[in-house]
């Protein structure tokens, strides 16, 4: 007689129900960039809609940042730290292979034994991060999902880089997942182009800075009017996908937080999906560059924190990045 598995107890339904933020003490502007290329305030602000960015200290390292953003989105989602099921911990830039850094954030912030673990999935990662809390949620295997972005994006950016120097910044941002009695959180639309992986790449592998030979650290490189394309034409469909899967339309948003990698990158984005008037986008850029993985829940709790959206409203969320690797879906605020 053949055995039967027992179906899944989770909840069919899951929404995010809290959010946290860490940005570093230290503020960079531009003018500070400016001392290692040949450029202007103006010309990186035309080109990225960049003022300043935050770079982390000696003491912030991605396991503090990501415990100090999971404690805040805890405490948002009014759950006791033991309740959590999973901790998933997006980053590019935590640089001790093994053991992965959620082991760590999970014990520290007093999770006990849940499942921990890390993503690669650049700055789709955190997009990435929720549609597998969404799955562990369903299966029962986690009643609670700590995602989180996190990011010293600072340790892997060449300061002569005239492309990329003004860019990146560094932070945490972390959701808690949980249960819900109607859907929160919509269809994925996720995937990857590996063919246009050398468009956003390390400078050199590890091993060939290890081996020597190698004067300076690895960094993040970027093909800027590739990604740029890419980003405008490619993931506007994507974001249109996210859209049609959960079967809502332009005019029923309420807020819009794509990956906060370029301003002129959002407004294209805005345009070609004809955004209306009344839906907020996030544009945290500004002050924050460009934080990977961190990027979208950041700039989630700054909306909500300043009023500029409100719980329960109805978010389009998009991540793009190094692979190439995209997500996007339809969320309810916390």
């Amino acid at each position: 007689m053949t055995a039967k598995i027992k179906p899944a107890k989770g909840s069919p339904y899951s929404r995010i129900l809290g959010v946290g933020g860490y940005r570093p003490v230290r503020t960079v502007p531009n003018d500070e960039i400016l001392k290692h290329i040949d450029s202007s305030d103006e010309w990186i602000r035309s080109r990225s809609g960049i003022a300043s960015r935050h770079w982390a200290g000696p003491d912030e390292t991605v396991a503090e940042m990501s415990l100090h953003a999971a404690g805040k989105a805890v405490a948002d989602a009014g759950i006791d730290p033991q309740q959590v099921g999973a901790v998933i911990i997006s980053t590019v830039s935590h640089f001790k292979q093994t053991p992965s850094i959620a082991t760590e954030v999970t014990d520290r912030m007093g999770a006990g034994k849940a499942a921990a673990f890390d993503i690669n999935a650049g700055c789709a990662g955190f997009g990435y991060g929720l549609t597998l809390a969404k799955g562990l949620i369903a299966d029962g295997s986690a009643g609670y999902v700590v995602v989180i972005g996190a990011e010293r994006l600072s340790d892997l950016t060449d300061l002569t880089d005239r492309s990329t120097a003004f860019l990146f910044g560094d932070g945490a941002g972390a959701v808690v997942v949980g249960p819900a009695t109607e859907p929160g959180i919509g269809p994925s639309i996720w995937g990857s182009e590996g063919d246009k992986s050398d468009v956003i790449s390390q400078t050199v592998s590890w091993e060939a800075y290890r081996e020597g030979g190698v004067e300076k650290f690895p960094a993040i490189r970027q093909e800027g009017q590739a990604v740029f394309r890419w980003a405008v034409y490619e993931m506007a469909k994507v974001a249109q996908q996210a859209l049609d899967a959960a079967g809502i339309a332009p005019a029923d948003l309420d807020v819009f937080i794509p990956h906060q990698a370029n301003m002129r990158i959002i407004d294209s984005m805005v345009k070609t999906l004809k955004l209306p008037e009344h839906v907020t986008v996030a544009r945290d850029v500004e002050t924050t560059g460009n934080t990977s993985a961190a990027s979208i829940p950041l700039a989630m709790e700054r909306l909500l924190a300043t009023g500029q959206a409100k719980s329960g409203d109805t978010a389009l969320v998009i991540g793009f990045g190094a692979g190439l690797v995209y997500a996007a879906t339809v969320v309810t605020l916390p």
